[in-house]
Order: C-alpha cells, then structure tokens, then sequence
C-alpha cells in the first residue's frame, strides 16, 4: 500500500480523503474498481489481502505513541484482521461528502464488508459492517472502541 507520509498519521496508515473498503473476496472488490471507475472515480486502487496484512503488521510495529489517543491503531489493527481472513481492500480518492457517499453506495453493491472515509480529524464509518447500513452515530457498535476485538 502506498507508504507516503501524507498517508499516515502517527506512524499508521490513514488515507485522508480517501474511502478505504474490505470484501470478502478479490472477485468483489476488483468488480467494485471497475464500478468505482466507469462511475467516474478517477484515483482508484486494489490492495491484495497480503499486501494489506505486510503493511498493517508494520504499522503496528512502528506506531507512535498518539496513534493509541485516535481510532488509527484500531482502525489498522482491524485491517490486518480483514487481511488474515483473505479480504481485499480498495482504497478511492473521494474527499467531498456526497463523493464518499456515492463511493460508499457502489462498494457495498459489491457486498463490501466495511467502507470508512478518512479525513483530518474523523474517520466515518459509512457501511456497518455485515449490514450494508450507513453507520447513525459514533458508537461503540462501530467496532474502533478499545474493547473491541481489533482493540
């Protein structure tokens, strides 16, 4: 995945502007690129589950001590579970709101299992994993507590 140091925070990996999305097979996601693309999404790209995994289990190494302050550590932590079970990733420039929404509506056509926006600040979960159901509020049933099993 890409390393620069405008995608990271704390020594994790956060894509800010970006929509980053797992699925349950590479048919899925590599159907929810070609989606993603003919519906104008010029910056789109396709991780493999190793790839995912190598990069998530660095950053979990090499993490700051304020990556444990945000959900970044978490959020990665999650990531290499996806990535152990086989899963995927897409990752697609959409910094706008109605751009991560409308990105968000084509990967979970394409039964995405999680798609969260990445901004400066927040990371929105905008599919509830398992459900396709943009998330209502922060809770902790969005799985980024400490207390979840990522945490």
């Amino acid at each position: 995945m890409n390393n620069s140091n405008s995608q990271t925070a704390y020594g994790v990996f956060k894509p800010v502007g970006h929509v980053l999305a797992s699925f349950p097979s590479e048919r899925d996601a590599r159907s929810a690129v070609e989606a993603l693309k003919t519906a104008g999404f010029p910056d789109v790209a396709y991780y493999a589950a190793d790839e995912v995994l190598e990069r998530a289990e660095r950053d979990i190494r090499n993490a700051g001590v304020l990556a444990n302050i945000g959900q970044e550590l978490n959020l990665v932590k999650q990531q290499r579970d996806l990535a152990e079970q086989g899963h995927p990733f897409v990752s697609v420039l959409a910094p706008a709101d109605d751009a991560a929404r409308r990105a968000a509506g084509i990967v979970a056509r394409y039964n995405a299992d999680r798609a969260q926006k990445f901004g400066r600040l927040i990371i929105e979960e905008l599919i509830e994993p398992g459900t396709g159901e943009r998330q209502a509020k922060e809770s902790p049933d969005t799985g980024l507590d400490p207390q979840t099993h990522s945490g």
